[in-house]
């Protein structure tokens, strides 16, 4: 809805009609963000009578404060926020507006800096950089990494993505709003505010406390943050502290944990015994893959309609209800385990994993099991991330992590950096975690931009039975590219450091197609020491420990037995350098992801067998020329 001040001049009913809509429309954000109704009308009249009335420069001036040493020479400064007179919480004038002057998701903040013009310039005179005689791209780089110190996020749900899963957007407030510093102890509240009538996002502030002339006006940086180790890990932006006291060691939580992921699955009864598929006819099948059903041609199966005539169910949603099939399809088999969430979600991934981990290991900062780059929740272990993170620093050791949400994929919302400013500002756009990057991936020459580029590989890896551990690695395997020469620079080009191009506007003109036959004898051929099968058997124990440890505890704490059940998953790994004891160099296949429900339409596409081998060996036990090794 479009509010104007031609439709509030109209007559004296139309200004109150509209307020009402007003706070129709956002009584859910000012109820939300807790702003004192109070207030509402002064920013409905601020917006919307006045269109965009930021006033708050004839109650408040910036001042900026000189710091000097023992001998009175200048050190530096900071900028305060004054009131220029009382204010008092009773008086409904006092919320005020205070605009964005830069609105940026994560995959366009280094573009916007290249291409809007002023947009540097503006940034570094509100950041206090110092123009050095640094060339534009030093100086893009250096915004880069100290607007950490500015940032906020909103989500507002997003709208236009329609889902909660929406990337976060990141915004800068102007120098007004950037200028009001932090305190334990604020006078006055700051947050964001989207307003429909222009479908734009402000902030907005108002008092807390009375305040009186020459107080400086601050807010909590870290509003609702009670854990004295939480809230110091998260002020370091702008409060450096040195938390290595603090430990960094990781223990696995307790089983509440792990139901709080799967708070509406349930599981079989335990005496529950699968009757088998039908024998005497073929096997009906539900899909609800559109690939999958173009590529099932195996005679033994027969594509229906209705889950209700199905004896096997393949969804593409998350499944919870596995008691109820038990009860009322008992001779029906579904495509998913219960509680397989242990190793589709990052995090929890980590956790199981690290059951693999070599006990009394010779480098606590090191990764164990060595497959599993070093984890960290960002949501609940923050503080032990910050305590490793500077030891590693101390130690003088890599620090390139990747942060990314546990629950998007396509690397959307996903960061590289080694900026720790940085990281601990991620999270408040959503859960994060942290893992080690590797920084020494094994690399593959592309011929087309005579380059070396990162690589990471796709396997497919089919789980019958968890109760005796029985899994199979699918041997056709597949390969994504980066498109830029990798090193450890220029960590937002996503080009360089990513390898999933298929996504992203632009990238997937340069998409690189490699089949796995024509692979193995090209990386032989880059890298004569290594042979391909030996680098195979590695990646295939490697995931044979991750399933060993996803199922050593039942469900919730692991994925749960269930004769009904069968699953397919995609393992993302990368290959990275390390070295024995003796100093021989070795190829350590490092994993990255396991995902639920993949995308399979490059399998069915260049592989028509794909499909009918899947189905055959899940469903029907036939892995005789199936392309499957037991593992």
């Amino acid at each position: 809805m479009s509010i104007s001040n031609d439709e509030s001049n109209q007559n004296s009913e139309t200004p109150v009609l509209l307020f009402t809509k007003f706070v129709e429309l956002h009584q859910n954000q000012l109820v939300n963000s807790g702003v004192p109704e109070l207030y509402w009308h002064t920013l409905y009249h601020k917006l919307v009578v006045l269109e965009e009335s930021y006033d708050a420069g004839t109650k408040f001036q910036m001042q900026q404060v000189l710091h000097t040493n023992d001998n009175g020479d200048t050190t530096g400064f900071h900028w305060s926020i004054c009131a220029t007179s009382p204010l008092q919480l009773n008086d409904p004038q006092h919320i005020y507006l205070i605009d964005h002057a830069w609105t940026y998701s994560s995959t366009d903040a280094y573009a916007a800096l290249k291409e809007v013009p002023g947009l540097v310039q503006r940034m570094t005179g509100l950041m206090d950089i110092q123009e050095n005689g640094q060339s534009q791209e030093e100086l893009i780089d250096i915004i880069l990494d100290t607007m950490w110190q500015y940032n906020q996020t909103y989500r507002f749900g997003n709208f236009a993505m329609g889902s909660d899963d929406a990337l976060p957007r990141w915004y800068i407030m102007d120098e007004f709003g950037s200028r009001i510093r932090h305190s334990d102890d604020p006078n006055f509240r700051v947050v964001p505010f989207f307003f429909s009538g222009t479908g734009l996002a402000y902030s907005i502030m108002w008092p807390i406390k009375d305040t009186e002339t020459g107080d400086e006006a601050t807010r909590d940086y870290l509003e609702g943050e009670i854990n004295p180790a939480v809230r110091q890990a998260k002020l370091i932006p702008w409060q450096p502290v040195d938390l290595s006291d603090l430990s960094y060691s990781q223990k696995e939580p307790g089983v509440e944990h792990f139901a709080s992921y799967r708070l509406n699955e349930t599981l079989p009864s335990s005496d529950f015994e699968f009757p088998g598929l039908p024998k005497d006819r073929n096997v009906k099948v539900f899909i609800e893959y559109r690939e999958f059903i173009e590529h099932l041609t195996d005679p033994r199966f027969e594509v229906v309609e209705s889950p209700d005539q199905a004896d096997v169910l393949w969804y593409f949603r998350h499944f919870h209800e596995f008691l109820e099939l038990s009860q009322t399809k008992p001779g029906c088999l579904i495509n998913q385990f219960p509680c397989e969430n242990v190793v589709t979600v990052k995090d929890m991934m980590a956790i199981v994993a690290r059951r693999a981990a070599t006990p009394d290991a010779d480098d606590p900062l090191a990764s164990n099991p060595k497959w599993l780059p070093v984890t960290y929740n960002l949501k609940t272990e923050l503080a032990k991330f910050v305590s490793f993170y500077q030891h590693r620093e101390k130690r003088d050791l890599d620090n390139h992590w990747i942060c990314k949400p546990w629950n998007l994929a396509r690397s959307l919302d996903t960061y590289v950096t080694k900026n720790l400013k940085q990281i601990v500002r991620l999270p408040d756009s959503g859960p994060k975690v942290a893992c080690k990057y590797i920084e020494n991936p094994v690399l593959f020459y592309r011929s087309d931009v005579q380059a070396q580029v990162k690589f990471d590989i796709r396997y497919i890896v089919l789980l019958t039975s968890v109760e005796p551990l029985q899994i199979y690695a699918y041997q056709v395997f597949w390969l994504r590219f980066a498109n830029m020469p990798y090193s450890l620079t220029s960590l937002y080009d996503y080009e360089k450091h990513f390898t999933v191009m298929n996504y992203v506007e632009g990238a997937d003109t340069k998409l690189k197609q490699v089949h796995y036959n024509e692979f193995i004898p090209e990386f032989e051929r880059q890298y004569p020491e290594f042979q391909w099968q030996d680098v195979e058997n590695d990646i295939f124990r490697m995931f044979k420990e991750l399933f060993q440890a996803a199922t050593a505890l039942p469900a919730p704490q692991g994925i749960g037995q269930s004769p009904q059940s069968r699953a397919m998953y995609a393992v993302d790994l990368m290959l990275a350098w390390d070295k024995k004891p003796t100093g021989e160099k070795v190829i350590q296949p490092m994993i990255c992801e396991v995902n639920f429900s993949p995308d399979c339409a490059r399998a069915c596409k260049y592989h028509p067998f794909f499909v009918n081998d899947i189905f055959s060996v899940l469903f029907l036990d036939d892995t005789e020329d199936k392309h499957v090794v037991p593992l």
